[in-house]
């Protein structure tokens, strides 16, 4: 069985067949998503929520992303606290920097992923991280920012990991995770593949980020939950091992890292 560690199931994208799109996954041994509440606004974050309300196989998060953090205002605070306190909520992000888009100025970026490293302290929740850059800048910043703001009360993962082997060593030896996505299955991957082969198996997560990033073979259309099984396979062939071993690796890291076996639904059943 497989775990989505990071799937944006609450995108328009998924409106006309989501449900059709959660059983395809479930039909191909995904046991559990994770529903990321950032990335679409910050007004957005609530229906990732809803949605985990509503379906004891999802899971949600809820947070800032890089890119709305000068859209963040006090309401939005509230909410969000609000919101980290549910019980399907296992996560708070995604957060982090982006210094290649630069939606928000890197000064914002830098005040509001601290925020959001404060508010999993306060909730007791693990972080889901965003960084791209098209230098080291922030990268650095990023781990400086964990360092200060996580001080070691904090764990956390790496969502849809594309950095340098050399930063993937310096996260895990500050108690993160990696997680890689569909990009690990790309005829170019620009040696993400070798980077997987070089990380230990018991620190890593895989995801599909849908609707983005469809793995090869299915690049051009809309991503979907099932082929986090492609990425696991990918994965498994990079390091050797054969996809059940991965699969059980992961789903392991992913529903220790996030709680799952202590969550239930608002009704009280079990997940």
């Amino acid at each position: 069985m497989w775990i989505d560690s990071h799937a944006h199931l609450s995108a328009p994208e998924f409106d006309a067949d989501r449900e059709a799109v959660l059983d395809r996954a479930v039909a191909a041994g995904v046991s559990a998503l994770v529903a990321i509440g950032a990335g679409y606004g910050v007004d957005e974050c609530g229906k990732a929520v809803a949605l985990a309300e509503r379906d004891e196989r999802i899971f949600a998060t809820v947070g800032v992303h890089p890119h709305d953090a000068s859209l963040l205002d006090d309401p939005a605070r509230r909410r969000l606290e609000a919101l980290a306190g549910h019980p399907r909520v296992v996560a708070v992000g995604e957060c982090g920097l982006d210094y290649h888009y630069l939606r928000s100025p890197r000064e914002v970026q830098r005040s509001v992923f601290a925020e959001q490293l404060a508010l999993a302290r306060r909730a007791g929740l693990p972080v889901s991280i965003h960084v791209r850059g098209d230098d080291s800048t922030a990268y650095d910043d990023l781990l400086e920012i964990w360092r200060s703001e996580g001080a070691g009360a904090l764990e956390g993962v790496l969502h849809c990991y594309t950095g340098t082997l050399g930063f993937a060593r310096r996260a895990l030896d500050e108690g993160l995770l990696v997680s890689f996505s569909g990009i690990l299955t790309f005829k170019k991957d620009r040696g993400l593949r070798e980077v997987a082969a070089a990380l230990p198996l018991e620190r890593l997560l895989v995801e599909t980020d849908s609707p983005l990033l469809a793995p090869e073979g299915f690049r051009g259309r809309r991503n979907e939950p099932v082929h986090v099984t492609r990425v696991g396979e990918a994965l498994a062939a990079a390091q050797g091992r054969k996809p059940q071993e991965v699969a059980e690796a992961t789903t392991r890291s992913a529903r220790r890292l996030f709680g799952l076996d202590s969550r239930r639904n608002p009704g009280g059943g079990g997940v």
